[in-house]
């Protein structure tokens, strides 16, 4: 299997734009430009937003993986991935769960959410400090 993704750039760097396109179409001439990357006041995305984003789903169908290889079914997963940088250096993400899943307590929850940190595809290829919080509703 390989996933495709491509970029469009013209101009400087600090003047110029970008197109992102996804091989699923999801993505189609999506805007990004360094102006994306350093002002939350600009429209479009940026490379940084994109591999929290990544990072957001992969963690969440890891923790889902796992739940379904126990019997459980959950009713709710929702992950918030911040990416944190210093300068033009990304120094870690940290990925908070709040889910809610029926015969499992808290702590098995937080357990299997810490194995996902740590294995989620994107997790792996990471070399940053990667750190996850659980929330449980039962």
């Amino acid at each position: 299997m390989k996933r495709t993704a491509r970029a469009y750039w013209s101009g400087t760097i600090k003047e110029g734009n970008g197109e992102l396109t996804t091989q699923s179409g999801t993505l189609n001439k999506t805007k990004f430009s360094f102006k994306t990357r350093i002002s939350e006041d600009v429209k479009g995305t940026n490379p940084e937003e994109l591999l929290a984003a990544a990072h957001a789903g992969c963690f969440t169908m890891a923790v889902s993986f796992a739940l379904t290889e126990k019997g459980l079914d959950p009713t709710s997963l929702n992950t918030e991935a911040t990416l944190s940088m210093e300068g033009f250096d990304i120094t870690g993400i940290h990925l908070s769960i709040t889910g809610s899943v029926s015969g499992i307590s808290a702590d098995e929850f937080e357990t299997i959410t810490k194995d996902a940190e740590k294995n989620c595809l994107i997790s792996k290829v990471l070399n940053i400090p990667i750190h996850s919080e659980a929330h449980f509703i039962s």
